[in-house]
């Protein structure tokens, strides 16, 4: 089973930094992880959200924030488009499916004919 992550918003903010009060650094990210197996593909229910100074190179976290960052932080968690929550099966699900009630179906015929 794999997991990935994939990026769903990135956003430059204007605001001060908490920790080196700079006002070009800070970028929020929004990611969401999905689970892949073989046969179906689903996402996660949560968005992971990150604060990351470039200027300082810290994470920023939530206990930091400013009310203003904490604005931003709503404003752009609105935009951030996820992704459906709901588990996405793929044709090899279906090939396994049909071939097992052949098989079966074969079986039974060869038990109750012979």
């Amino acid at each position: 089973m794999k997991n990935k992550t994939h990026s769903l918003h990135r956003a430059r903010l204007k605001n001060n930094c908490p920790i080196c009060f700079g006002t070009e650094g800070l970028e929020f990210t929004f990611t969401q992880d999905e689970k892949e197996t073989v046969f179906f593909r689903k996402p996660a229910s949560e968005i992971n959200e990150v604060l990351f100074c470039n200027g300082c190179n810290n994470h920023i976290y939530p206990v930091n924030w400013t009310e203003d960052i904490e604005r931003v932080f709503d404003y752009n968690k609105k935009i951030a488009e996820i992704h459906k929550h709901h588990l996405q099966i793929k044709p090899l699900f279906y090939f396994s499916i049909i071939g097992t009630v052949i098989v079966a179906a074969t079986v039974a015929y060869f038990v109750f004919y012979f």
